[in-house]
């Protein structure tokens, strides 16, 4: 019965988990994001066509999948609803969209307020998306916030006034305007009428499936380095976007989790503030990030780039428990003439490979590398490990020695296509 396979990113978000969740798609009956709102994003390319994911699962694009929204993941309303008509609009029926009863839903005021406290942290902001993640999570565990289940029913009506009573006295000592109910009202309750048709129990849906020998496959949003409890906090997500938000987000035990797939690129990038030790901020850096392409599909923003760290890396895999890793964007890294790996850190004198998220020991460790060749060439028709050249193959074997697990994914270019599965 253990026919839950998982796909996580193991560093911080961005590594293109979207691709893999699209291949393995193929052989699933649910797709499951179980963390996260829509400060992520899973971008897929079908046919010559950009599908950016923020909140749907990417599966969903399959017709044999029926797609799961699970408790764990915060949801915007009015985003959702973009993202369904997106699809609608381009052939796709939705009607195989599911979402739990029990996530939670992002209100105007949790995005007002999560601009409002990072702008107040001035030079100590984090680097928030400014959905309303944050914010709507804090509800949620301060036990204020409005489920799925209560925004379809008559009860949402009593519930968005107190809420909206309650934060308009923050929003007032602030010096915010003061939020109008009626027009908010107005507004969601419509939402929640066309969204009333997908939302169920998805906990007993999916261990009904698995009792039926159905093939389920989890999708995380963000990654390791960005949970909240394993992160560099405080730069973060407001979730556990690595196994453990798994079992919390969808209500599946971990007796039944199969293969744990971590997703990497073969250089590594991060999108908001924070200490990264393998950040490249020069001429290298800037190379990367256009020959990859490397703009938020959230935010646009330019992401950091810097080179592939294994000390961070090993850690993520300790955490996960994965079983093999994904790598992405091999094809990006091949077209520098010189690659560098980050084997260990040299902290107050000393080498070390344990990884700490200490924000002390982030800022001051200094990353040891070994160099390799590039300039791999085309390798986007190669369809097998040995048809790629021989310095592209040297690289992976040293990832897959350095952390003793296998790379049983890499892509080899931006098409759903371009992927080598060992």
């Amino acid at each position: 019965m253990k026919n839950v396979n998982v796909v996580l990113g193991l560093f911080y978000g961005d590594e293109g988990k979207g691709k893999v969740i699209d291949y393995l798609s193929s052989n699933a009956r649910y797709a499951v994001r179980f963390s996260g709102g829509n400060n992520a994003g899973h971008q897929v390319e079908v046919d010559g066509k950009k599908f950016a994911f923020h909140l749907l699962p990417s599966g969903i694009l399959y017709k044999n999948i029926k797609a799961v929204l699970g408790n764990g993941v915060v949801i915007d309303p009015k985003v959702l609803l973009e993202e369904i008509d997106n699809l609608k609009a381009n052939g796709y029926k939705v009607d195989n969209l599911y979402i739990s009863e029990k996530a939670h839903v992002i209100m105007p005021y949790h995005i007002i307020l999560d601009g409002v406290l990072e702008d107040i942290r001035g030079k100590n902001k984090i680097g928030t998306t400014k959905r309303g993640i944050g914010p709507a999570y804090c509800d949620k565990f301060e036990r204020s916030g409005i489920r799925m289940e209560d925004f379809i029913s008559k009860n949402f009506k009593d519930l968005l006034e107190i809420n909206i009573r309650n934060k308009n006295v923050i929003l007032k000592a602030y010096g915010y305007d003061e939020l109008d109910f009626k027009s908010i009202y107005d507004e969601y309750k419509e939402y929640a009428k066309a969204l009333k048709k997908y939302v169920c129990d998805t906990t007993t849906m999916l261990h009904k499936a698995i009792k039926n020998n159905e093939n389920i496959l989890c999708e995380g949003a963000q990654a390791t380095l960005l949970d909240i409890d394993f992160g560099s906090y405080p730069y973060v997500t407001s979730s556990n976007p690595t196994i453990g938000g798994v079992s919390t987000g969808t209500g599946i035990g971990s007796r039944y989790i199969n293969e744990v797939i971590g997703v990497i690129k073969a250089y590594s990038s991060r999108v908001g503030e924070g200490p990264y030790v393998t950040e490249q901020k020069n001429e290298v850096g800037d190379m990367i990030r256009e020959l990859g392409h490397e703009y938020g599909t959230t935010t646009k923003r330019p992401r950091r780039c810097g080179w592939l760290d294994i000390v961070a890396l090993n850690y993520a895999i300790m955490l996960n428990g994965v079983t093999s890793i994904a790598m992405n964007h091999l094809d990006t890294v091949g077209k520098l003439d010189t690659i560098k790996l980050c084997v260990a850190y040299k902290y107050k004198g000393k080498e070390t490979t344990d990884f700490r998220t200490n924000i002390d020991f982030l800022k001051n460790s200094e990353a040891i590398y070994e160099e390799f060749s590039g300039n791999f060439g085309d390798i986007s028709k190669c369809k097998s490990f040995d048809e790629l050249p021989e310095n592209a193959k040297n690289y992976v074997r040293r990832i897959e020695e350095l952390t003793n697990t296998k790379v049983g994914f890499i892509g080899t270019g931006a098409g759903r296509e371009n992927i080598i599965v060992r």
